[in-house]
């Protein structure tokens, strides 16, 4: 066993580590200039010690004024996705405000907000902290949460704003460069986020404690709050980021792609900067939040039952800081993981991009494995015990780490079947390039087809990880699966926030005028993000499923239910509305993306029509109308989807009590997690298939090509038809299955106490 001084150094000093690394990073992506520099290729050695010469070079024309112009087009994103995350943030403000005044008068009132200790909810014999304390730091905790789930998101889009013109003139030295780019700069994001949601946690234990002393109960359950406002920040951000991004994709590729037949980003394209700041504010603001909230909420679950077991009862600090101490272990793994995309290797061919991102899977996999047994050795005792529903379970080390370790390698599972059905290089997204032969509509059967076929492995994979760790330790079993899935968190987010990059890369490229030959290879950097990104949120779904059951049984243990009855009708009709609240959330969410890109689609056809010599390219569209559209649209409709999941638990748990509350959790944790998953997958198969087709690589893609065929029309409807799906409801359904089941954590024992109002009255 570790002494518990060590741990105290130990953690931090990981989180240190990470966030060093991150800036490190920063500092070799921000080398590349993004002012235009002569370069005196005479002979003379380049930085590198050999010649960086540019294509433009070896065709002749080194043109200054692509580099300015990708420096103009970078400001211009950067400004856009700068303005739409403070306006997002100023609504979510006031938000935030009202729902901790929300959390201090809920939990305040449990004992009538009176200053006095009271008997322990496990431990009756003992005195706890009063109730209005738990109500004071779980709101103070509550805020915190929030606060570091925003500066997570807005890091992200920050470095990826930086990266992204950088990343468009580093293909100009070729595909390894330029992929080299596009990855640190993910990985700066991936560091931080990891890093800060940790020592953020750690500190506020830590300073927690300084009140709270011995009573542990009292202080992880106050702790809970973290993950809830990392959660309902996450909810905002996703939706309102998902549907900015996919109005402005929808808009631009209907009216440019199928009406007026120019290519992607064009610069005529009016709508074409809302779209890659949409990039931006979704997939990296919103991820970052998202995954962010998942690993809060992992390691709250693991912390609030390991506070009822032996760890909190005997106070063994060390055993108790076991989930901080595998995400400590998952940073350095990381950090090792990364050098091998950056510095170990290097990346020579288009071909390579691929191979390269599923290795740093693998890698992160197997070292991690090792890590955890370390982990797992020196900080547990040989034997413990672990609270399940009121009674005390004999566990031994080996099983934690098998628990930890079913997790893990199930979070790979799932990454590598959801490459299988979204990836063009293999035939479920063949079949459906294929299909675009005979219109859009077999394109949009086959399609469906493979999201729903797409759920039924990463389903086994969670069932089996599921018995495997509750068996052997009960919820607590299940919530460090849940943080082994996520103990590589950072690598998987380098992974996702690398797609985007390199799609603004592609974007600036085609917008600054570039030859077509830098623009494949922004292309093909772009394909293999497109296929991470779905694993990205394979991961993030995979872990929330884990997650909500984790904080599902440490609910069900804090209201003191030791059944959930499925026969009874109180727990039934909980269980069929709960299993309701994906579909609703999902066409709340379709319906908003539908309004705004008809909206959005009206005024770049109105720009089309009115402005003379935009199609010729003499006159300049006016993008500042269609970003206005765009950042109106999702504030305005960010917020139905968000109070339906922000007040069914509140709604349910206050008029109808525990029981039914606890049948609505388990109802939307199994129908969200089907929805989110077929969703996710059959939107980048199809976003896939259509690149399948655009970028001509094989024969057969070649029979169904080039642009502007009707295959390619039809491929690009279906497209546009998964946009919605893969960008806004699949990923945000995640968020709804952890934030209801957190927030009934953190209400449980308001609920406890006072809920199920029409039940007493009757």
């Amino acid at each position: 066993m570790i002494p518990d001084l060590a741990t105290e150094i130990v953690i931090p000093a990981c989180a240190v580590v990470g966030i060093v690394f991150s800036l490190i990073q920063w500092v070799l992506v921000a080398r590349v200039k993004l002012s235009p520099e002569r370069h005196a290729n005479n002979g003379a050695s380049a930085k590198n010690g050999y010649n960086d010469y540019l294509i433009e070079e070896e065709d002749g024309l080194n043109d200054q004024n692509v580099v300015v112009k990708c420096a103009e087009i970078q400001s211009a994103i950067s400004e856009g996705a700068t303005s739409f995350l403070f306006t997002e943030y100023q609504y979510v403000g006031i938000f935030m405000v009202a729902f901790a005044v929300l959390i201090f008068l809920f939990l305040g009132s449990v004992e009538g907000f009176s200053t006095k200790s009271q008997p322990c909810t496990y431990n009756p014999f003992k005195k706890c902290k009063p109730a209005l304390a738990t109500a004071f730091f779980s709101t103070v905790s509550f805020l915190l949460g929030a606060f570091t789930s925003i500066v997570s998101g807005f890091l992200g889009m920050k470095i990826a704003t930086f990266a992204n013109a950088r990343t468009t003139l580093e293909a100009r030295k070729g595909v390894g460069k330029a992929f080299i780019t596009a990855f640190r700069s993910g990985a700066v994001m991936g560091f931080l986020l990891a890093a800060n949601g940790l020592l953020v946690l750690y500190i506020a234990i830590n300073l927690f404690k300084l009140y709270y002393g011995d009573d542990w109960e009292g202080l992880f359950e106050a702790i809970t709050g973290y993950g809830l406002g990392g959660s309902s920040m996450a909810l905002f951000g996703r939706v309102g980021g998902g549907i900015y991004t996919k109005a402005a994709d929808v808009g631009a590729d209907l009216v440019g792609k199928v009406e007026r037949n120019i290519p992607e980003d064009d610069p005529r394209n009016p709508a074409v900067i809302a779209d890659n700041v949409g990039d931006n504010v979704g997939d990296i603001a919103g991820m970052g939040s998202d995954l962010f909230g998942s690993y809060a909420e992992s390691s709250c679950a693991a912390l609030v039952v390991a506070s009822i077991s032996s760890f909190g009862i005997n106070h063994e600090f060390t055993a108790m800081c076991y989930p901080l101490l595998i995400s400590s272990m998952g940073i350095i793994v990381c950090l090792l993981t990364t050098l091998f995309a950056t510095d170990f290797f290097e990346i020579k061919a288009v071909k390579e991009i691929e191979p390269a991102l599923k290795k740093q899977l693998i890698i992160s996999t197997v070292l991690m494995t090792v890590g955890i047994a370390i982990i797992t050795w020196i900080a547990l005792p040989s034997s413990f015990t672990i609270f399940n529903f009121g009674a005390q379970k004999v566990v031994k080390n080996w099983q934690l780490f098998l628990c930890v370790c079913v997790g893990l390698w199930a979070g790979l599972i799932i990454g590598f079947v959801t490459e299988y059905y979204t990836s063009n290089a293999y035939s479920p997204v063949q079949d459906v390039a294929d299909s675009c032969r005979t219109g859009a509509a077999t394109n949009v059967i086959f399609g469906l087809a493979l999201g729903y076929k797409s759920v039924i492995i990463p389903i086994f994979a969670i069932a089996v990880s599921i018995f495997v760790s509750f068996s052997f330790a009960a919820m607590y079993g299940i919530a460090v699966a849940a943080l082994g899935m996520l103990s590589t968190i950072a690598t998987g987010l380098a992974i996702d926030a690398y797609g985007p990059i390199s799609d603004n890369a592609g974007g600036i490229a085609e917008m600054a005028g570039m030859s077509h030959r830098i623009r494949e290879r922004t292309d093909a950097l772009d394909a293999a993000g497109n296929t991470t990104a779905a694993i990205g949120k394979g991961f993030a779904i995979g872990s929330a499923a884990l997650v909500s059951l984790a904080l599902f049984g440490a609910f069900v243990s804090r209201a003191s239910i030791s059944t959930v009855d499925v026969l009874t009708p109180k727990v039934f009709i909980g269980l069929i509305v709960g299993a309701m609240l994906p579909y609703w959330f999902s066409a709340m969410t379709m319906k908003s993306v539908g309004s705004a890109a008809l909206k959005m689609v009206e005024e770049v056809r109105r720009q089309f029509n009115t402005i003379p010599g935009l199609m010729e390219g003499t006159a300049k569209p006016d993008y500042a109308t269609c970003v206005k559209i765009s950042t109106d649209a999702s504030i305005k409709e960010m917020i139905p989807p968000g109070a339906l999941v922000m007040l069914t638990p509140l709604i349910v748990g206050t008029f109808f009590g525990v029981e039914t509350l606890s049948g609505v959790l388990a109802g939307s944790l199994v129908s969200g997690v089907q929805i989110a998953i077929s969703a996710s997958n059959t939107g980048g198969a199809w976003d896939n298939a259509k690149k399948y087709i655009e970028a001509g690589a094989s024969e057969h893609a070649r029979t169904l090509g080039p642009k502007g065929s009707e295959p390619h029309k039809a491929a690009v409807i279906g497209d546009t038809i998964g946009d919605p799906l893969k960008d806004t409801s699949g990923p945000s359904l995640n968020i709804l299955i952890k934030l209801m089941a957190v927030e009934s954590l953190v209400f449980a024992p308001f609920f406890a106490t006072h809920g199920g109002l029409l039940f007493k009255i009757f």
